[in-house]
Parts: structure tokens; C-alpha cells; sequence
């Protein structure tokens, strides 16, 4: 059993605990919340959706039931949220926790959910109607992202050299908000002041050992039934075309399933894909270095954590 918990003040800031995939947030952010009295708000994209388990190691029940976790379960793999709903869904998680006297810690290696949240990012509006998003997903189906990574540089030459043209998901957004509102998607993307004092530490661990977890991530899925669970979502009639079913691990088996790889084929790709992402993580995290205080995760310490989350 845990120890008794502190009740804290409903100041307190929000702490971020962020990191590469498989370096070991998942596990550390739970005992640092056990330890401080906190409840856990998801920034990972992929945690959202229900009965995708296995491939994005969302936290097990035994997890889940020992802190309050939050945004986590919270759609279905068809109905994927912009940006826009996930930050404001993430501001009002933290502020309910602070109200109940609790400390909020936001969790996750998707950057630009991390970026969002403490940066009090004004996201640009998008397509209200749906209608400029749908013809661009048809679009994107129809053509491959090339396609529309090559329009994105007419409409929004700014926006193109800042999005990431290789992600689908970033190109869509960024054609959608250019073409809705006749600006770039870049210069409407603007911060004002940020909703709560926010205090970051980041795990690390040095590649090769990271890539190694990553490699011995990859075999525990595939025993846990990772192949079963796709199967079981393309049974609910999820499309492969769904962003959702591009994420990795339910991409390179859907290739398999659809007999264009092998078994083995498909985890050699979840691995060598899963190393990529990664090193695109490192770059999200990259130019915050110094509100970010870096520690290696097989050394630090939940007392170090609360040390460094603490201070002034």
C-alpha cells in the first residue's frame, strides 16, 4: 500500500515528465505520483483511443488503479482529436486536479501535446464543418502525402518548411488551417501566457540501451497478442486508412494481415520505425533543454525527482 498522500495546495504547479518511447516514464511517473500525491494526465496520442493496448504499452489496470490517470480511453480509433480538443481537455483535467488538492503531472513523449499545454499554445481554428479535412483525408488516401506535402508548399511555403512533410496527420492540419482561413499555418499558431507555473524533468537513457528496450519492447508485444489485437480492431470495421491504424506497431502488422510482408518482416519494421520516432522525439524536446532538467532514468530517484520538480 502506498503511503498516506499529502493534500497540496491548489497552486501547485504542474509538473512534466517527459522522455523517449520505452524509456521508462510509465513507471516512474506512477511511483513519483504515489510519492507526492498526484494524478496523472496522459500526453500521448496514441493512449486515447480505446482497445489499442498492447501497441502503444498503455499502462495495465494494476497501473491504472494505483493513481488516478486521466485522457487515457477517453474516443474510439474513428474519431481521432485535433489538437485543439486535446489541449483543452488537458487544461481542464489539471485545473479539476489542482481544485481537489491534489498535483498534476503531465505525462508523455508527444511533443507537440507537451508543447501545447505549457506553452499556451492559440491553435489556429481548423475546418468547423469537417468538410475541408474529409476532402483532404480522401485526398491523402487517393495520393500518398507526397501529394499533398507538394500542395502544402504552394499554399504555405512558411508552414512547409516547418511541419514535418514525411507525418500525414501534420500536413492535413496544416493544408486544412491554410485553406479554411486563407493564412499560414505557422504564423496563426501563436502562445499567449501559459494556463499554470510548470516545472519539467525529462528521462534519458543512452541510445544503444534505449534501442535495446525498444527491440525487447517490440517481442513482449507480439506475445502479448499484439497481431490478435489488430485483428480484433479491423474486425470492428477500423479502417487501415484510420490515422489511428497508421500508428506504429498497428501500421507494420496491418501490412502484414494484409499479406504484404511477413511476420517477422513486419517486427523488424516496428523496430527499425519505432527507433526513428525516437530520434524525431529527441528533436521535439530538443530546443527546450533548459526548461527541461534531464536525468538518466536508471539512476534517478523519485526524491531527486520531487527535489528538482520543487525547487524555485
Amino acid at each position: 500500500m502506498p503511503a498516506e498522500q499529502p493534500v497540496l495546495s491548489s497552486a501547485a504547479p504542474l509538473w512534466v515528465v517527459v522522455g523517449p518511447t520505452a524509456v521508462g516514464k510509465t513507471a516512474f511517473a506512477i511511483e513519483l505520483a504515489e510519492a507526492a500525491g498526484g494524478e496523472i494526465v496522459s500526453a500521448d496520442s496514441r493512449l486515447l483511443y480505446r482497445g489499442m493496448d498492447i501497441g502503444t504499452a498503455k499502462p495495465s489496470p494494476q497501473e491504472l488503479a494505483r493513481v488516478p490517470h486521466h485522457l487515457i480511453d477517453v474516443t474510439t480509433p474513428d474519431k481521432p482529436w485535433p489538437l485543439p480538443q486535446y489541449q483543452a481537455a488537458a487544461l481542464a483535467a489539471i485545473r479539476d486536479i489542482q481544485a481537489r488538492g491534489r498535483q498534476p503531472l503531465l505525462v508523455g513523449g508527444t511533443g507537440q501535446y507537451i508543447r501545447a499545454v505549457v506553452e499556451g499554445w492559440d491553435i489556429p481554428p481548423g475546418d468547423p464543418g469537417g468538410q475541408v479535412r474529409a476532402a483532404l483525408e480522401a485526398d491523402l488516401a487517393r495520393d500518398g502525402v507526397g501529394v499533398l506535402a507538394a500542395r502544402l508548399r504552394q499554399v504555405d511555403p512558411a508552414s512547409a518548411e516547418r511541419v514535418d512533410l514525411r507525418n500525414p496527420r501534420r500536413v492535413v492540419r496544416a493544408l486544412e488551417v491554410a485553406l479554411t482561413t486563407g493564412g499560414s499555418f505557422v504564423a496563426q499558431r501563436r502562445k499567449t501566457a501559459p494556463a499554470f507555473a510548470s516545472r519539467q524533468i525529462g528521462l534519458t537513457r543512452p541510445r544503444p540501451e534505449l534501442y535495446a528496450r525498444v527491440d525487447a519492447r517490440v517481442e513482449a508485444m507480439l506475445k502479448a497478442g499484439l497481431v490478435a489485437e489488430v485483428e480484433a480492431l479491423k474486425a470492428q470495421s477500423f479502417g487501415w486508412e484510420l490515422p489511428a491504424m497508421s500508428a506504429l506497431g498497428y501500421r507494420q502488422i496491418g501490412q502484414y494481415l494484409r499479406g504484404e510482408c511477413s511476420l517477422a518482416e513486419a517486427v523488424q519494421r516496428i523496430k527499425r520505425d519505432t527507433r526513428v520516432f525516437v530520434r524525431r522525439q529527441a528533436n521535439w524536446f530538443k530546443p527546450d533543454d533548459r526548461a527541461i532538467r534531464w536525468f538518466d532514468a536508471a539512476q534517478i530517484t523519485t526524491a531527486a525527482a520531487i527535489q528538482a520538480l520543487g525547487a524555485k
